[in-house]
């Protein structure tokens, strides 16, 4: 049986093969998902273990085909699946075949045949799975850095909300699932009790994501960690026109940024305890708020918009403050996500007290961070999960005084807050010179950025002048 590097260093073939055929890596990687997922079933039938999968839809009845017989029968696969209930249709979400030429078929169907995959270990599959998305999140061509957040802040992000076994954890935006995952490597080891481990399993996570293909990457994704072998935690929804009344003792997320898409469901009109905006990062603060259960923990990455803008998200930020104890911000770098000049906050707080301290931890100022050349690690957040100090707030120290200006960690009082009319919360003030060391596809892409900003801006405008002028 190959090793991970070895199964990595297959995949990664087999990827550029087909990405001189014009088969972006998304779409390879959604197919070895569906043929990976079918292989395994397999597997577990040989071994006595019954499969769900309905008689001449299974692995082989098509994996010894060849030729346009071969493209016809998996399609036909792929459309009974999506109609499944339970895991199987989770995972086979609105699946269809982005591999049309039979040859380039025959390649992943091979690859895969050649490999135990159901015996192999957890920890392995996981491991070469996960590996799979990061690449896949780094590939700017296909956009799915959108859906990727990166696991050192992920690790970082748990280990100071600090989810307990028997807690359940929910990501409203779960992406490829990264947070859930963490946050049950993190619980697992908590406790041997048998109940106890079958409720992390089966009940403890919850996720979401309004796009197809992300949902079949988390499903698989947790899936081959043995989390919702039965019925997958991931549901495809728009959470924000989401009116369950489930709550949840945990929340990890990093929404999508932006204005909501032309053409989604207005918000406000499922929504009309929210304050009114397009906002998507601001209409998640909400959605998140209004399902953490009382004395629930958040982390939640969120741009600095939410921080600083006035109107509808300075009056979110005052139900925050009134409503939930801020208790940290982190200011977070630009250069560790795909969108590389946004610059971006994790919050983290808890429902049920109002706010009397924030406290700030300046991981921005002078920090240098490429997505390739100096990509972040979870070692650089040591400092600030160790100052963090969960469960043991009370015994925080400041690292910022009087004889240390530029210390990262410092507090500030509900009392200075409330003396900025706006409730500003970007608090800065580190006294240092960065440097504009940016590289030429840096400036690029920022300018991207703002072109995508701008029109975003204009396209509001338009919508409120909207009838007032007529020709």
């Amino acid at each position: 049986m190959a090793n991970e590097q070895q199964l990595i260093k297959k995949v990664d073939g087999i990827a550029n093969v087909l990405s001189a055929a014009g088969i972006g890596y998304t779409d390879y990687l959604t197919q070895l998902t569906y043929i990976l997922f079918l292989k395994m079933d397999f597997e577990k039938e040989q071994l006595g273990l019954g499969s769900k999968i309905p008689e001449g839809y299974k692995w082989t009845d098509f994996c010894n085909l060849n030729g346009e017989d071969l493209v016809e029968k998996y399609e036909d696969v792929l459309k009974e699946l999506s109609k499944q209930d339970g895991v199987i249709g989770t995972i086979f979400t609105k699946a269809i075949n982005k591999i049309d030429r039979p040859v380039h078929l025959e390649k992943v169907i091979q690859m895969v045949k050649e490999e135990n995959w159901y015996m192999m270990e957890g920890d392995l599959k996981g491991a070469l799975y996960e590996s799979i998305l990061e690449k896949n999140g780094l590939d700017k061509k296909s956009g799915a850095g959108q859906y990727f957040t990166p696991r050192p802040l992920i690790q970082a992000i748990v280990d100071c909300v600090d989810p307990k076994i028997t807690e359940t954890v929910a990501d409203p935006a779960c992406g490829t699932g990264g947070f859930l995952l963490s946050a049950y490597e993190h619980m697992k080891g908590q406790s041997h009790d048998i109940e106890k481990q079958k409720f992390l399993k089966n009940n403890a996570f919850f996720g979401a994501d309004n796009t197809s293909l992300v949902v079949t990457m988390a499903s698989m994704n947790l899936y081959l960690h043995d989390i919702g072998v039965d019925k997958s935690p991931i549901v495809c929804q728009d959470s924000l026109i989401d009116t369950s009344d489930r709550m949840f003792d945990v929340i990890l997320a990093n929404p999508p940024f932006g204005t909501r898409p032309q053409g989604s469901v207005d918000v406000s009109s499922n929504r009309p305890d929210f304050e009114k905006t397009s906002d998507n990062q601001v209409n998640f603060l909400q959605h998140i708020m209004s399902i953490i259960k009382t004395g629930g923990r958040v982390g939640v990455v969120l741009p600095d918009s939410v921080l600083t803008d006035t109107g509808a998200t300075a009056r979110v930020r005052r139900k925050l403050l009134d409503e939930f104890n801020l208790h940290t911000i982190l200011k977070l770098p630009t250069g560790i996500f795909y969108a590389q000049g946004v610059k971006t906050n994790v919050l983290f707080f808890e429902k049920g007290t109002p706010t009397k301290e924030i406290w700030t931890y300046d991981y921005r100022t002078g920090i240098k961070h490429t997505l390739v050349q100096n990509p972040l690690k979870r070692s650089n957040l040591d400092d600030f999960v160790d100052l963090y100090k969960e469960g043991h707030l009370a015994e925080r120290q400041e690292t910022y005084s009087q004889e240390n200006p530029n210390g990262r960690w410092r507090k500030y009082s509900i009392e200075e807050i409330n003396n900025d009319e706006s409730l500003n919360l970007s608090f800065k003030w580190i006294d240092e010179e960065e440097d504009d060391d940016k590289t030429i596809v840096e400036y690029l892409t920022e300018m991207e950025i703002i072109s995508a900003d701008l029109a975003s801006s204009v396209a509001k405008l338009k919508d409120l002048l909207e009838g007032v002028y007529d020709d």
